[in-house]
């Protein structure tokens, strides 16, 4: 094959429109939700697993504020 001929046999990329897959757009979902899950598993273990608290004490902005309050006190 010539060089001629070896270029005519490419495709133009510029017309060519990639189609986004279900799994990538799936991603942008997934990623967060796990995330989110992770971090709400995380605080069950830390807190009541670790801590021998009650579970419904998790979720309590007091109980938190006073975590805060114990790691960055003076």
């Amino acid at each position: 094959m010539t060089d001629t001929q070896q270029q005519n046999n490419k495709p133009d990329k510029t017309k060519v429109k990639k189609k986004k897959s279900g799994w990538r757009i799936a991603r942008w979902f997934l990623v967060p939700v796990l995330l989110v899950l992770a971090l709400a598993g995380g605080l069950v273990a830390g807190y009541v697993v670790l801590g021998k608290q009650d579970i419904g004490s998790v979720l309590q902005w007091s109980t938190w504020e006073h975590v805060y309050d114990l790691v960055f006190a003076p």
